[in-house]
C-alpha cells in the first residue's frame, strides 16, 4: 500500500520505469537521474533539527515547510519520521500566457481552417493608453492596426463632439511609425506610462509578432481602437466621466465604421460600501 504521507504523484514517479519518466513532462520534475536525488517539498511539525541526516539537505521555510533533497531510496523511511506530515514532488512552472489561453479554451477556437481570428471586428480599450510601436499592434508591413487613438491627456485636437485630448488617425500613427521612435513620438506623443493598457490590449488582440506568434492574443486579426484616459490626478486615477466618454467614443466609431465592437474595460472601483441597509 502506498505511503499515505507521500503524494500520489511522487509515489507514481518512484514506481515508474525510467523510460516512462522520460516521456512525461511531470514525473521527473525534481529528480536528478545522475545523483538519484529527489528535491521534495515537506510539511512538518516540531523542531527543524530532526529534518536532516546523512545525504539529506534541508532548507527550512516559514510555515512549517521545507525543501529537502535526499536519495530516492530514503524517501519511504523519511516519511515515517514522526514530525513529517506530508511529502510532495515539485511541479513544473509555466509562463501564465501559455496556460491562460488553454484554460480559457481559446486555443481550440483559434485552431483549424475555420478558427476564429477576430478578422472583421473592432477591439476597443479604455485604459492607460498603448505603446503603438509594439510589434503586436502592427501588421506584417509595419503599419499600425490601430484605426483611431484618442489620448485624453494630450491637449490640442479632440474628436468631434468632445472637449478634451487629441485624436490620432491610423494615417498619423503610420507616419509616426515610419519616422522611428524618436521623431515618431514627437508627431504622435501618446504613450502608456504604466504599461497596463498595452498588456490588456495584448491579451485581447495582440498578433504575437513580438514573440513569433507564441504570445498571440484572442482576436489577433481584429482592428483596434484605443482611448487613453486623462492624466491621473494627485492621489487619484482617471475619473468615471472620462471612462464614460471613452466608451461613448468607441461605440460611435464602431457605428460610423459599421463594424461590430468588443470593448475591454480593466479600470474600475467598488463604488463604496456594499453593506446592506438595516
Amino acid at each position: 500500500m502506498p505511503d499515505q504521507k507521500i503524494e500520489n504523484l511522487l509515489n507514481l514517479a518512484m514506481n515508474a520505469l525510467p523510460q516512462e519518466r522520460a516521456k512525461s513532462e511531470n514525473l521527473n520534475v525534481g529528480y536528478d537521474p545522475t545523483t538519484r536525488l529527489w528535491e521534495v517539498i515537506v510539511k512538518y511539525s516540531g523542531p527543524e533539527s530532526g529534518l536532516g541526516g546523512e545525504r539529506i539537505q534541508v532548507v527550512p521555510l516559514l510555515g512549517g515547510y521545507a525543501v529537502v533533497t535526499l536519495p530516492e531510496s530514503e524517501i519511504a523511511a523519511y516519511s515515517v519520521r514522526e514530525q513529517i506530515e506530508f511529502i510532495e514532488k515539485p511541479k513544473r512552472l509555466y509562463f501564465e500566457t501559455f496556460e491562460e489561453r488553454e484554460a480559457s479554451c481559446i486555443l481550440p477556437v483559434q485552431n483549424g481552417a475555420d478558427g476564429l481570428t477576430g478578422e472583421g471586428i473592432l477591439v476597443g480599450i479604455v485604459d492607460s493608453g498603448v505603446d503603438y510601436f509594439h510589434p503586436d499592434f502592427r501588421n506584417e508591413d509595419g503599419s499600425t492596426r490601430i484605426l483611431r487613438l484618442w489620448d485624453q491627456s494630450v491637449a490640442g485636437n479632440p474628436p468631434e463632439n468632445y472637449v478634451l485630448g487629441t485624436e490620432y488617425t491610423k494615417e498619423e500613427i503610420d507616419e509616426a511609425l515610419a519616422l522611428g521612435e524618436t521623431e515618431g513620438r514627437r508627431l504622435v506623443p501618446s504613450g502608456d506610462f504604466s504599461g497596463h493598457g498595452t498588456a490588456v490590449l495584448g491579451i485581447a488582440a495582440g498578433n504575437g509578432r513580438a514573440s513569433d506568434g507564441v504570445n498571440r492574443g484572442v482576436a489577433y486579426r481584429s482592428d483596434l481602437l484605443v482611448v487613453k484616459m486623462g492624466n491621473p490626478r494627485e492621489n487619484s486615477f482617471p475619473r468615471t466621466t472620462e471612462l464614460m466618454e471613452g466608451i461613448d467614443y468607441l461605440i460611435r466609431q464602431a457605428v460610423k465604421m459599421r463594424k461590430p465592437i468588443v470593448i475591454n474595460i480593466s479600470f474600475g472601483n467598488n463604488y463604496g460600501s456594499h453593506e446592506p441597509y438595516n
